[in-house]
């Protein structure tokens, strides 16, 4: 059974039992500032107020709603900063956790690791890929920690699964395939907006920022994933969260190549990017990858993936499936076309009969499907708690800044790709897509 966010919030034994040991004290208090305190984020300020020595003590948002919600979350602790310079001004606060939209995440971060915070970036990491070499370089110059917030690698599920990959279980893992797929209105980042949203209680400017200056839109935003202006769309939302796990697990960097096709083909409200995306990746490791996404139908897992080795394949979503290969020769159909006799000598061959007709060998157990559920607190709490012991440890978790910029990039290469109808090539020795 899995425990959800609102019941681990509700139970402190539970936490006190099941989150990870910390190396500091009991009383070494983390002060965190939240930027951006949208759906997303009131989540992470949940799970956060929640955990030993941790507390949220400062909130900046463009709509005054959220940030009234927000500090309710915390008890009233946290007081709401009228920018999230004013917010990293303040020497108390130690790291902060940035949760805006993605057209903002460049400069906000580069600017915390400038006034010394340690950082927490929801996914993705970047709005341009060249934007990823900036702060990699940023949070080395300044020794500060940099994670980023795609949680599922901090499930028992996917290290499971990252196990069997690397202790060879799996014979040599040749295509991966993963989806996204939803088919409604909210999955589609078409959101309810509250209805005392006004000029009033919005502050358009500060959500714009370097983005592109247009007039004031509550349709963009309270749904800017669904806009170009600020976002990347499936590719940036979905696929990061695919791509993440898919390095994760495989131990990959970067891909080589891209090829993505995809079009806005249905839910054309309030919205300029893509509801349907499919995208094939080759790894110089030696496998390839296709991603495939649509707004428009969500039969089966909302999020799955398939592993496919020469000895055997991995199924990832709501569980975690081991399928041995039980693949055997049989050339019968070929040989019984041949002349009798050169039929006969064939199967007299020890080796053929060895390889050909599993009947002829000694009795032996072969593995049979294995299935592997999980329990306990979300990924997202076990994500926020490897951040948490970073900070007291200093010692980086592995979605670092360097793993954020490679699974952001991988989303701006397939969007590139869709968009001019190309392959689009990655550069390793600049770290960056191939000019």
């Amino acid at each position: 059974m899995k425990l959800t966010r609102r019941a681990f919030v509700g139970s402190s034994a539970a936490l006190a039992a099941g989150l990870p040991s910390s190396s500091a004290a009991a009383n070494d208090r983390i002060q965190i500032g939240v930027i951006g305190v949208g759906a997303r984020a009131h989540e992470l300020i949940e799970d956060l107020v929640a955990m030993p020595g941790v507390e949220v003590v400062g909130v900046v948002d463009a709509y005054r709603g959220r940030i009234e919600r927000a500090i309710q979350r915390t008890r009233g602790r946290a007081k709401a900063f009228p920018t999230y310079q004013d917010l990293l001004a303040q020497k108390s606060i130690d790291a902060v956790v940035v949760a805006t939209p993605d057209h903002w995440h460049r400069q906000m971060a580069l600017d915390s690791l400038q006034a010394g915070k340690d950082v927490y970036c929801e996914k993705p990491l970047t709005y341009r890929s060249s934007e990823g070499v900036e702060i990699v370089a940023a949070a080395r110059a300044t020794g500060r920690i940099v994670q980023v917030g795609s949680d599922g690698m901090s499930s028992p599920l996917q290290n499971k699964a990252r196990e069997m990959i690397q202790s060879g279980k799996l014979g040599k893992v040749t295509i991966v395939r993963a989806a996204y797929n939803r088919n409604t209105d909210s999955g589609a980042w078409i959101y309810p907006i509250p209805p005392d949203a006004s000029p009033e209680t919005v502050n358009w400017d500060m959500f714009l920022g370097p983005a592109p200056k247009r007039p004031f839109s509550l349709e963009r935003f309270f749904r800017w994933r669904c806009y170009e202006d600020y976002s990347g769309g499936i590719s940036t939302d979905l696929f990061v969260h695919l791509v993440t796990t898919i390095h994760y697990l495989m131990g990959a960097q970067a891909p080589s190549s891209v090829m993505a096709m995809g079009q806005l083909y249905r839910r054309k409200e309030s919205r300029d990017v893509p509801d349907t995306l499919n995208a094939v990746l080759e790894y110089p490791e030696g496998f390839v990858v296709n991603l495939s996404s649509t707004f428009n139908n969500q039969t089966g897992n909302e999020a799955s993936f398939q592993f496919l080795g020469t000895e055997a394949g991995l199924s990832l979503g709501g569980n975690l499936y081991y399928y041995p290969e039980a693949a055997a020769e049989d050339n019968r159909w070929i040989i019984d076309s041949w002349p009798r006799a050169l039929a006969d000598a064939y199967y007299r061959d020890p080796k053929i009969r060895q390889s050909e007709l599993p009947r002829t060998r000694p009795p032996k157990l072969i593995d049979g499907p294995t299935q592997y559920r999980q329990e306990g607190l979300d990924a997202t709490v076990s994500h926020l708690t490897h951040w948490i012991d970073s900070l007291r440890t200093r010692q980086p978790y592995w979605e670092d800044a360097l793993a954020g910029h490679h699974a952001a990039a991988c989303a701006h290469m397939i969007n590139l790709s869709a968009k001019q109808r190309r392959l689009v090539e990655w550069d390793f020795t600049r770290d960056d897509i191939k000019a």
